[in-house]
């Protein structure tokens, strides 16, 4: 089930600041309040949705294209090709917050998985 008072739906609805990258009308990135490199930004959609797996199967096709391409351009354009993407899918993938988000981290040489 989705809750609607996760902190990423709050940073959504300006109920809690973040230092904002950029926003449209379908999502928003931010940088990370506890960075792992120089370049660590959160993307989040601007919807109900928990994670991977539920953003996938019920988001529009509109909403899904849109995300997965703004990601790109926002990870070229702050670590030109070398970046790393990164999302948790339930609690034991490590996910702590329950709203889907992508990480995009860069900026130095990151090591192995």
């Amino acid at each position: 089930m989705y809750d609607p008072n996760n902190i990423f739906a709050k940073i959504i609805r300006k109920e809690i600041p973040s230092q904002l990258i950029y926003e449209d009308d379908y999502l928003l990135a931010f940088h990370d309040m506890h960075p792992v490199a120089p370049v660590h930004v959160l993307v989040i959609p601007k919807g109900p949705y928990k994670d991977y797996s539920n953003f996938v199967t019920t988001a529009s096709s509109e909403m899904q294209s849109h995300f997965f391409k703004q990601v790109n351009v926002i990870a070229r354009d702050l670590c030109d090709a070398n970046f790393r993407l990164c999302t948790n899918n339930g609690p034991m993938s490590g996910q702590t917050i329950f709203h889907f988000h992508m990480h995009i981290i860069g900026g130095k040489q990151l090591g192995g998985l």
